[in-house]
């Protein structure tokens, strides 16, 4: 997932102090034709000669020039930028997750056709894995086109993170939450009135649930967005923790299967669930640290400008999170198909994701078009 640059100024943890001199000097334009074609044959770039927004935390060195064609955005995947690995981190689990899927839907032996409703949340939530790696990947290479597109990028890239994190909710809803004695009244409204000693009906509280947490869901990914977008205005001092932060949010949709790991016995009723419920939160957990400690690039400046910095490391660690959750929700499918309860509607699973695209769309071009973007271009 693509960066917000912060500026170089005083108290920011950059590549280090600048002079005013330097940064009016970073922010005025590329030389004309001659210039910029003695330009095009150096290869990588100092923090100190590309734009400010372009420079990130404690990279000194692997930059692209700007502005920069398509062909050479697509050639310098294959040279060392300090872009290259932050594509190849989410290209090479995009191709993984393709294969995953393919093999779900159209090869796994199974009598349900592609088409079934039972899997339309297996589609909403296979959309949102495979449009998050493939919008990063994007995002990491043509971010040099320009600063207009860079930013639109970087917004695409936010608006594809909540758009998984719907997805997934709505592959939980499904596939995962049924099963759960937490959200069945027949078994809660007598294990309250046992521990508890409270004579409480649960099947109104539980219903409540079900009814909201869809479109908990979906107000909490446009919420995401936005405040991602806004975290790239000048008024945000901690960007990435920002981020951070808000996209732990969604996360919370999955409080149920750790309130059922508390409850009742989860690791001896469902083990692969337990497990790789647990494992991924661990990875989210580390690759949280990486993106907001910025470590260990912080430690030595200009080391890891190519290979092994924090936003590489986060990638890594994203990626195998969602495989382990991959791993529990094909799980989950499998205990649906043999008792499947009533057929996921449309409206329900693709009409849901469908909306949301339409609310990020609007999310995004409303910031494009803002006085504040323009006022920084």
């Amino acid at each position: 997932m693509l960066r917000r640059l912060q500026p170089r100024s005083a108290g920011t943890k950059g590549p280090g102090a600048t002079t005013e001199a330097t940064l009016e000097a970073s922010s005025r334009p590329h030389p004309s034709a001659s210039v910029d074609s003695q330009a095009s044959t150096k290869p990588l770039l100092r923090w100190d000669e590309v734009p400010d927004d372009f420079v990130e935390c404690f990279i000194l060195s692997g930059y692209r020039r700007l502005p920069c064609t398509v062909q050479e955005c697509l050639a310098s995947v294959l040279k060392p930028t300090n872009e290259t690995l932050n594509f190849w981190t989410h290209f090479i689990p995009l191709l993984l997750f393709l294969s995953k899927f393919c093999r779900l839907f159209f090869l796994s032996g199974r009598d349900v056709p592609f088409h079934h409703p039972w899997l339309l949340p297996l589609w909403c939530y296979a959309s949102g894995v495979l449009l998050t790696f493939a919008m990063s990947c994007t995002a990491h290479v043509f971010s040099c086109l320009s600063l207009r597109l860079r930013a639109a990028f970087f917004y695409l890239d936010y608006a594809s993170i909540s758009y998984y994190g719907f997805g997934s909710t709505v592959a939980y809803y499904y596939y995962l939450l049924p099963g759960l004695s937490l959200l069945d009244a027949r078994v809660m409204t007598p294990y309250v009135q046992q521990r508890l000693g409270w004579h409480v009906d649960c099947t109104r509280l539980i219903a409540a649930y079900r009814a909201l947490v869809l479109p908990v869901a979906f107000v909490l990914a446009v919420a995401c967005t936005v405040a991602c977008c806004k975290s790239r205005t000048d008024w945000c001092s901690y960007p990435f923790a920002l981020r951070t932060f808000v996209f732990v949010m969604p996360l919370s949709m999955a409080c149920p299967i750790m309130l059922e790991s508390w409850l009742f016995d989860l690791r001896g009723e469902n083990p692969t669930l337990f497990v790789h419920f647990y494992r991924r939160y661990f990875w989210l957990v580390v690759a949280a640290f990486f993106n907001v400690s910025k470590i260990p690039e912080r430690i030595q400046p200009g080391l890891f400008d190519i290979i092994g910095h924090s936003h590489q490391l986060f990638h890594i660690f994203t990626f195998l999170s969602i495989y382990d959750q991959v791993y529990y929700v094909e799980e989950g499918l499998r205990q649906f198909l043999k008792e499947p309860p009533a057929a996921p509607t449309f409206s329900g699973t693709v009409g849901y994701m469908l909306l949301l695209v339409i609310c990020l769309g609007l999310v995004i071009k409303k910031f494009l078009n803002s006085s504040e973007f323009s006022s920084k271009k």
